[in-house]
């Protein structure tokens, strides 16, 4: 099989596994993807509802929206530090409290959803011919949860590869991408966090629900990241193309099998009325 080949039938396997983020405007039911809608404006309203202001065309908030305004931010001061974390410890119920060092960093603790749809390769206890660790790839349970303790100064990237560490996944960590997921106007949408974004900011800035803000584990989209690869994992994933496939033609088989047997049947039958 040629190299090309082999590409054509990688991309097709991505492509039956891509997550589609979509995000529907509750007025005028017009759909984006959730990554495009900052970039849209609408000026449409719900029937009998008074129109928009312009601000809200814009996807601007108001002026004298103090409290988002505040949401907005990226930084607070030592002081306001302090009286979130307060405020966060009172109402967080899983005792995963955070705490104000001295340095003013803080520390506490993020629950990060695994959702990975393709096989991670894993490095073993064993050690192979040349003296390195054996790696094996397979596929990790979907939704499971995991609780990183990190600090402030904690970026998305160390936080993606604290997770692979912790699981001793060995692949490159730029394959993957922290998503946040967050509740606005009765809706849920899906956000890829930035490699310099600090989540336990965002943990802090939302409060301790994990309805209003939780954190999830994903691969990359987009274009395929070929380098990033190793050459068993391709292989990995030819052999799943070739599971899948054999699957499929066996189950084509049995339906045509299925059907001229019916066929003869009909026809015997004809035969033996004449």
């Amino acid at each position: 099989m040629g190299f090309g080949e082999t590409l054509r039938r990688v991309s097709r396997f991505f492509s039956r596994l891509e997550l589609r983020l979509l995000w529907r405007n509750s007025g005028c039911k017009y759909v984006c993807h959730a990554a495009c809608r900052d970039l849209v404006s609408l000026d449409c309203h719900p029937a009998g509802s008074t129109p928009p202001s312009e601000d809200h065309i814009n996807n601007n908030a108001p002026a004298h929206d103090v409290d988002k305004e505040r949401e907005l931010r990226t930084e607070f001061s030592r002081e306001e530090i302090g009286q979130r974390i307060d405020q966060y410890n009172m109402l967080t119920k899983d005792h995963l409290k955070m705490t104000l060092n001295p340095t003013g960093v803080y520390t506490g603790f993020i629950k990060v959803q695994m959702d990975l749809r393709r096989p991670v390769t894993v490095r073993g206890a064993q050690k192979g011919a040349g003296g390195g660790r054996v790696e094996e790839a397979f596929y990790l349970p979907r939704g499971v949860t995991n609780t990183l303790h990190i600090s402030s100064n904690n970026t998305v990237k160390q936080v993606i590869v604290a997770l692979l560490n912790k699981f001793t996944v060995a692949d490159n960590p730029a394959k993957y991408a922290l998503y946040k997921r967050y509740r606005r106007e009765e809706q849920v949408y899906v956000c890829k966090l930035a490699d310099v974004e600090q989540p336990l900011f965002l943990r802090l800035v939302a409060g301790p629900d994990g309805d209003t803000l939780s954190f999830v584990l994903r691969e990359q989209h987009g274009e395929v990241m070929w380098d990033a690869f190793s050459v068993p994992e391709l292989r990995n994933f030819l052999r799943i193309l070739d599971k899948e496939e054999a699957e499929q033609s066996e189950a084509v088989n049995r339906r045509y099998k299925a059907y001229r047997r019916r066929l003869q049947e009909a026809l015997s039958e004809v035969r033996g009325a004449s």
